[in-house]
């Protein structure tokens, strides 16, 4: 559109705004029609665009009806909004699996863009349909990629803003969603352990090893390799659940 002149960037403009079309088709349309914009616009309809500009419709009108009264953003209150009518938790993993699939950059947070695109990703433009989708988002959890593309995901997600670790409190809240997904018998212990030591931030690096940690190592340690690549705080784990008898340590060969 930079090589159009003021006049005719207005009426494409104009022509976005009132169709909700994109810059591309507003352009072509509007040279069709020797850049009248009236008769661009009764063409628009008359092709059978109107079907197009509703659905957009019910996205944005989806997204208001959650949307925060100061900020066009969906905040907090209006997730919870959304949970209530949903009828699901705002704790339930499947809202992760949700902010995952809407590519939100902050937790307790969705943009219009990433409210309104992932809507429309999902074939979602009403609320009937966002319930019945539900099952769908949960039943990802069971592929073990996206199983691992959601938990990769959520680390960047739920550590604050301009920080690069994820606050332990939060990382135990996610890891015990995720861990409870994968019946994984030593979350608590681990959990537990990273308490006693007082640890306050989980790095990407443990973030990231601790689910290779649980879908690789017994939950005996039995086939636990001491020198194995793991970061230091797993190779402690490993020590500590052994101090705590949980299981024993293997005699050298």
């Amino acid at each position: 559109m930079n090589k159009l002149g003021f006049a005719r960037k207005e009426k494409v403009q104009q022509f976005m705004a009132v169709t909700g079309a994109s810059e591309k088709v507003a352009i072509q349309t509007m040279k069709t029609h020797d850049w009248h914009l009236e008769g661009a616009l009764e063409a628009f309809y008359n092709e059978g665009n109107a079907k197009v500009v509703q659905e957009k419709n019910r996205w944005e009108l989806l997204f208001n009806k959650y949307k925060d009264p100061k900020a066009d953003m969906i905040m907090a209150d209006g997730i919870s909004n959304l949970c209530n009518d949903l009828q699901v938790e705002p704790q339930d993993i499947v809202m992760l699996v949700l902010s995952w699939h809407f590519q939100a950059e902050t937790i307790c947070e969705f943009s219009k863009q990433e409210f309104v695109g992932g809507v429309q990703s999902l074939e979602i433009d009403s609320l009937e349909k966002f319930k019945k989708k539900i099952p769908f988002l949960r039943s990802e959890l069971k592929d073990e990629d996206t199983f691992r593309e959601i938990y990769n995901f959520a680390f960047d997600w739920a550590k604050e803003k301009g920080q690069k670790s994820l606050a332990l409190e939060t990382a135990i809240g996610l890891w015990q969603l995720f861990f409870a997904e994968m019946q994984w018998p030593l979350v608590e212990h681990w959990c537990q352990f990273l308490e006693d030591r007082n640890m306050k931030v989980i790095s990407r690096d443990v973030w990231l090893q601790l689910l290779e940690f649980a879908k690789t190592v017994d939950s005996t340690l039995s086939n636990y390799d001491a020198e194995g690549a793991w970061p230091c705080l797993l190779d402690e784990f490993v020590e500590y659940l052994i101090e705590k008898g949980h299981c024993a340590k293997k005699s050298d060969e």
